[in-house]
């Protein structure tokens, strides 16, 4: 599996791709592998944000929208987004796994497949500046939700809690049928990456309609940071 994987070094502003020696990753027996489960058997979401160059950030979502079918014949997408307010030339992406082993069998597969490396992959890797991702799960009472509409702006914040706090404290993120509060579509939990993050991904009919809700308010008690971005899903995104 390992020859199958490509390396890259950067040389005077370009990416240069070859294959990894033979010894460049040591042969393993998986046959006995246990990954952690999740708290009631429930999958895991990759969350992948790639900062993407300013004179490439076109062209990107263009090849994207065009190879992501060989992605997805891979593994489930639930949403892709290109963040228009925190953050510039930047797309943030959830990806669905059963569980780790099942993650590792999917980036196995993808190193294998000639044509998302060969007309993907070698393209669209020069157009990135940098790459991030995290592993959550579903708080136990959320599910993924549908918005009500197509159309809207989504939210990702994250808030950073006292380690043991941040599940109690999340269930006020729950729906209401209060007037004006935002639709949550999701409530996560960091796995690995920032374990102690409570993640709220929430869905408003526009930029300006947004405002605090109650738990935003109050969050001084547990919560120690917080950040967030203002999302537009992609055309090709699932979740929209």
């Amino acid at each position: 599996m390992c020859r199958l994987l490509l390396s890259c070094t950067r040389l005077s502003g370009r990416f240069h791709f070859r294959p990894l020696p033979p010894d460049a990753c040591p042969t393993h027996p998986t046959a006995g592998l246990v990954t952690r489960p999740q708290p009631g058997g429930g999958a895991l979401y990759e969350f992948r944000t790639y900062q993407i160059h300013p004179d490439r950030n076109s062209a990107f979502l263009k090849l994207t929208d065009e190879k992501i079918h060989l992605r997805t014949a891979h593994s489930e997408l639930v949403g892709y987004w290109r963040v228009e307010y925190g953050a510039l030339n930047q797309v943030f992406h959830i990806w669905k796994y059963e569980s780790y082993a099942h993650r590792t069998a999917v980036r196995s597969a993808l190193a294998q497949d000639e044509r998302w490396m060969n007309e993907y992959i070698v393209h669209a890797m020069p157009m990135l500046a940098r790459q991030d991702n995290r592993v959550v799960a579903l708080l136990p009472w959320s599910s993924i939700s549908a918005p009500p509409r197509l159309g809207g702006i989504f939210e990702l914040t994250s808030f950073r809690t006292r380690p043991g706090t941040g599940h109690a404290w999340a269930a006020s993120f729950q729906n209401s049928d209060e007037p004006g509060r935002p639709r949550l579509v999701a409530a996560f939990r960091g796995d690995v990456g920032h374990p102690d993050t409570v993640y709220a991904l929430r869905w408003f009919e526009s930029a300006d309609e947004r405002g605090l809700t109650p738990s935003d308010a109050d969050a001084s008690g547990p919560v120690e940071s917080r950040r967030n971005k203002l999302m537009f899903p992609c055309s090709f995104s699932p979740l929209k």
